[in-house]
């Protein structure tokens, strides 16, 4: 069957609204696990006071908060995303942080609805790679852009290298659950490879482009926590598993935990390595 991309984008914006109240139960969790890769972004577009920032597919906005603070006072960020229901947390982080330079904005990062080189920098953890056309979203992102301004973004790095995805869903393709992602479709790994990376920046007309990998780690109190968080922020893994009957549920739980047990230590806490491909460039 052919790639039907608005079929895609409809289905992404229903998932990602059903999974933001996992992400809002997950996010001191995500956090700590993506601080290394936000704190890499905000020193690649190295925000100045009085500049505007725009974060694309925020969730949480995490990252654009970041860079609020060191906007203020006279700059400020824009926290975007397609999902009303994930900036509604954004906007509760915002309050409890005491954040008064952030706006929200329901945008599609394919077609970003402001004007011409409206912004200073552009922010985008974990997005592009998910979108209906990502080079779309890569050309629009540089129209945003005024001339000079810097986007940083990040993207999972291939599969073999992020066993926290690779194990669950290996589980559920081999019992015939999920089907394994067709070539050149959305998904987190879409975009896994340097090579593409920088392509899809060198064909969206972007300059001084640096592209590198980071290693993180997913470290868990224990295996239940480890099911639990990806239960929460997987909807493909959630809705794939809490369809079957329950004693089925049990045998892919017992399953899973097999699959991870090289990673745990004698105290049963888990340590899962994971890797991330980072850009920054100009416009």
């Amino acid at each position: 069957m052919s790639f039907d991309p608005n079929a895609h984008r409809d289905a992404s914006l229903q998932s990602w609204e059903e999974a933001a109240s996992g992400w809002t139960r997950q996010q001191g969790a995500m956090r700590e696990f993506s601080a290394p890769v936000s704190h890499w972004m905000i020193d690649a577009i190295m925000p100045q006071p009085g500049e505007r920032v725009l974060e694309l597919a925020a969730g949480l906005g995490e990252t654009g908060m970041l860079a609020a603070e060191l906007v203020a006072p006279m700059g400020g960020v824009v926290v975007s995303d397609q999902a009303e229901t994930m900036l509604s947390g954004a906007r509760a982080r915002a309050v409890a942080l005491g954040l008064s330079n952030v706006e929200f904005q329901v945008l599609n990062a394919e077609w970003i609805d402001l004007p011409v080189a409206s912004v200073d920098a552009v922010l985008c953890r974990w997005g592009y790679m998910l979108m209906a056309d990502p080079q779309a979203a890569l050309i629009e992102t540089r129209r945003v852009l005024r001339p000079g301004g810097c986007l940083a973004l990040a993207v999972w790095d291939a599969i073999e290298h992020n066993p926290w995805a690779q194990l669950p869903g290996a589980e559920l393709r081999e019992r015939g659950l999920v089907a394994p992602p067709a070539p050149g479709t959305p998904g987190p790994f879409a975009l896994g490879s340097v090579e593409e990376v920088r392509r899809l920046l060198e064909k969206a007309g972007f300059a001084e482009i640096a592209v590198e990998t980071i290693g993180l780690l997913r470290r868990h109190p224990g295996f239940t926590d480890l099911w639990e968080t990806t239960l929460d922020l997987s909807r493909s893994f959630h809705d794939a598993v809490l369809s079957r009957p329950q004693g089925e549920i049990e045998e892919i739980e017992q399953a899973v935990r097999e699959r991870f047990a090289p990673y745990e230590a004698a105290d049963g806490s888990l340590e899962v390595p994971a890797r991330t491909i980072v850009a920054s460039a100009s416009a």
